[in-house]
C-alpha cells in the first residue's frame, strides 16, 4: 500500500537514505525542514521547533509520520545549555507534531519514531530487552522523556513505534567515522576497558526496519533496534582494525584520559549497553546483516 509519509530529520544520516529508499518504493513524501534546501521528490516545509513555528500545510494529506529529528548528541561538549538543545530538539519536535495533530484533526494513523539505547544506561554484561528499566545518567534520562513525548500521541489514536537505536554504521559517516579515524592513523587502540558492549546495526538494516513498520501493524511499541550479536568495544577496534588493514595498539586508552577529554560526554563510549534483538525477529524482521565481519566488509567494499 502507497503511503503519504511526512519524514522529520531529512537531511540526517538515516533520514537521507530512508527517503531515498521510500521514493523508489513509490511512497509520496514530504519533509520538515529548518531551512530552504530543496530534496529531490520532496515537498519541503519549514519548522522551528524552538520557536514553535510548523508550516500546517506540512500535515495535508499525511497519513505516517516517521520521526528522526534530533541534535546530535556528540555535537558539542555537553554544556547545560548544549544539554537542554539535545533534549529539546526530541521532546519539543515531538510536542510540536502532536499539537499540529491534534489542532487540525490530522488523519495520521501511524507515529514511526527514532529513540535510542542511551534509555537503558550503563548496565555492564546484562541482557537488555524493552522491559529492561529506564537507566541513569543524562543519556537515559534524555531518552525517558523523548519516549514519554512519543508515547503521549496514543491519546489521538495513532498506532507508536519506537526504535531504539544503537549505533548505526554507515560508509556516509556517522559514528563508524569516529571509531575509524584513529585506526586509519595507526593509533586505533580500544577504550577504557574496552569490555563495554555496543550495539552496533547496519543503516540498511535500519532502513528496513522503519519500511517494514510502516504497513505491517504488528508493529507497535518499542524495538531494539540493533543487531542481534552486539560486540565489546575491544572487538569493534579489532574488527574495523582488520577490514581495513591496520594495526591495533597492544594497550588500553585509560578511562581516566577519556574523561579528562571528553569530560561527561565520555559515557557516549565508555556505557555498555548488551541489547537483545529477540523483540524484532519475533516480529518476523530478518537482517540483511548480523555479523559485524559482514558488515564492515560491505561497507569497506562499496
Amino acid at each position: 500500500m502507497k503511503r503519504h509519509i511526512l519524514v522529520t530529520g531529512a537531511s540526517g544520516l538515516v533520514g537521507k537514505q530512508l527517503i531515498s529508499e521510500l521514493l523508489r518504493q513509490g511512497h509520496t513524501v514530504s519533509a520538515l525542514i529548518r531551512s530552504n534546501k530543496p530534496i529531490p521528490g520532496v515537498k519541503t516545509y519549514l519548522w522551528d521547533i524552538y520557536k514553535d513555528t510548523i508550516d500546517p500545510a506540512c500535515i495535508t494529506d499525511a497519513d505516517t509520520i516517521i520521526h528522526l529529528a534530533g541534535e546530535s548528541i556528540a555535537g558539542k561538549k555537553w554544556s547545560t545549555a548544549y544539554k537542554q538543545q539535545v533534549i529539546d530538539s526530541r521532546v519539543k519536535s515531538t510536542q510540536l507534531l502532536q499539537k499540529l495533530i491534534r489542532d487540525t484533526n490530522a488523519p495520521v494513523g501511524s507515529f514511526i519514531s527514532a529513540a535510542a539505547v542511551g534509555y537503558y544506561g550503563d548496565c555492564g554484561d546484562e541482557i537488555l530487552s524493552e522491559t529492561s528499566a529506564n537507566g541513569y545518567g543524562f543519556m537515559a534520562e534524555c531518552c525517558a522523556q523523548w519516549e514519554d513525548a512519543i508515547d503521549k500521541g496514543r491519546r489521538l489514536g495513532m498506532r507508536i513505534v519506537k526504535f531504539r537505536l544503537g549505533v548505526v554504521l554507515s560508509k556516509d559517516g556517522g559514528a563508524l567515522a569516529s571509531f575509524e579515524k584513529p585506526i586509519r592513523f595507526f593509533t586505533g587502540a580500544p577504550l577504557g576497558s574496552g569490555k563495554q558492549w555496543i550495539p552496533w546495526v547496519h543503516i540498511d538494516d535500519i532502513v528496513s526496519m522503519f519500511i517494514k513498520a510502516l504497513d505491517n501493524t504488528a508493529f507497535n511499541g518499542v524495538y531494539n533496534a540493533c543487531a542481534p550479536f552486539p560486540v565489546t568495544n575491544e572487538t569493534l577496534t579489532k574488527t574495523i582494525a582488520k577490514t581495513l588493514r591496520r594495526p591495533v595498539w597492544p594497550f588500553h586508552v585509560p578511562e581516566k584520559v577519556i574523561r579528562m577529554l571528553l569530560g561527561e560526554m565520555s559515557t557516549i563510549v565508555l556505557t555498555s549497553t548488551n541489547t537483545s534483538a529477540q523483540k524484532l525477529l519475533d516480529e518476523g524482521f530478518r537482517f540483511k546483516y548480523t555479523h559485524l565481519e559482514d558488515a564492515l566488509a560491505a561497507i569497506y567494499t562499496k
